[in-house]
């Protein structure tokens, strides 16, 4: 297996000079054996970044090293790495046995060391079963796990995985996420993993990388970027629902949002960024760091949204909506008036004109 490094990397598709790069500048270490997920929105880059990895697309700058050798250039075959797409891509007129099979006959691998081998994957899988069958007689899931097994019987030194859950249903989603991480970490192989969906890369990442209009956000353990978002596009894409953002500023040891309601300042962290002159802040809360609690900051409830192990009280503190994440049995009702306490440890800070985080 293999560490990959991104090395000051950029694509621009367009020739116009004043269009936007697809990726502007991607710097970024991938450690042997990792399991590293691309997030971001559609359009932000992460798919190309892959592509070029995979050397489907080349960069027009930079480095891109598969164990410390540059592999700009090479072919994709001479990269040694396996990826799986979104839509599978299974050659419909053979077998699924004969798909796993497919890329040991291109290594002219003799006939029982491909029978070996593909008998080996399909264990592991659970998918013996079905290697009679042909794509068109299997389910989405099933077609999944072959695609999963063509990659997997080539022994990569890097599996590449864009968006291959997207199009399961969300039960089977969430059963082949725990697979896919408990699958990666036996193999003790490095992963790439492509997706859009906050949910999926908070569950499956090691490491998330975040990206926006072609550039790196954030890289950290989903802990860190949940708790510790860089900017305001990271506070907004992770979580659901998302943090709340509001206007604040500075006053002494506090900072006060505009109908009054009054916070102590964080005092810890990770500063990148510091607050204008004028003192102008944007406050960050996690829908799950806010309490209801009498006593508590008047907010009027706009709404209640049950999920059944939780529900979600939407509230306007003045001009400010936010949400509040609370059991199951707290259920005000609309126009009624509760108290907030904001848990100090959950505020989080940033500046108000650059975006970054300040704590």
């Amino acid at each position: 297996m293999a560490g990959v490094e991104y090395d000051d990397v950029w694509k621009q598709f367009s020739a116009q000079a004043d269009d936007a790069a697809a990726v502007r500048g991607l710097s970024l270490d991938i450690a042997d054996r990792e399991l590293l997920v691309l997030l971001g929105p559609s359009g932000c880059g992460k798919t190309t970044a892959l592509r070029m990895l995979a050397g489907l697309e080349e960069p027009d700058r930079g480095d891109i090293r598969i164990d410390g050798k540059s592999v700009v250039g090479l072919e994709p075959k001479d990269r040694d790495v396996a990826l799986v797409f979104q839509s599978y891509a299974l050659y419909p007129h053979l077998s699924a046995q004969e798909n796993i099979r497919y890329p040991l006959k291109v290594r002219r691998l003799s006939r029982a060391e491909q029978d070996r081998k593909v008998t080996r994957v399909a264990e592991m899988l659970g998918i013996g079963h079905l290697l009679p069958r042909r794509p068109a007689q299997l389910s989405g899931g099933e077609q999944q796990r072959v695609a999963l097994a063509r990659a997997i019987v080539r022994e990569p030194r890097v599996f590449l995985m864009d968006e291959p859950l997207s199009n399961l249903d969300a039960k089977l989603r969430v059963h082949t996420r725990t697979e896919l991480k408990t699958l990666q970490r036996e193999l003790g192989t490095t992963m790439v993993f492509v997706t859009h969906d906050q949910a999926e890369a908070m569950s499956l990442a090691n490491r998330i990388a975040v990206l926006s209009t072609g550039e790196l956000q954030q890289v950290g353990t989903p802990d860190e970027v949940y708790d510790y978002p860089s900017n305001v596009f990271v506070a907004e894409f992770i979580g659901s629902p998302p943090m709340n953002l509001l206007k604040g500023t500075r006053d002494g040891g506090d900072v006060v949002i505009g109908s009054g309601w009054r916070l102590a300042a964080p005092t810890g962290g990770r500063p990148q960024g510091t607050s204008g002159s004028d003192g102008h802040v944007t406050i960050g809360l996690r829908p799950e760091g806010i309490e209801i609690v009498s006593g508590g900051h008047p907010a009027e409830v706009v709404a209640v949204e049950p999920f059944g192990s939780e529900v979600i009280i939407d509230v306007r503190v003045g001009d400010e909506a936010l949400k509040v994440r609370a059991a199951p049995d707290v259920r005000p009702g609309a126009g009624t008036t509760v108290g907030l306490r904001a848990d100090p440890a959950a505020v989080r800070l940033f500046d108000a004109s650059t975006g970054l985080a300040i704590r």
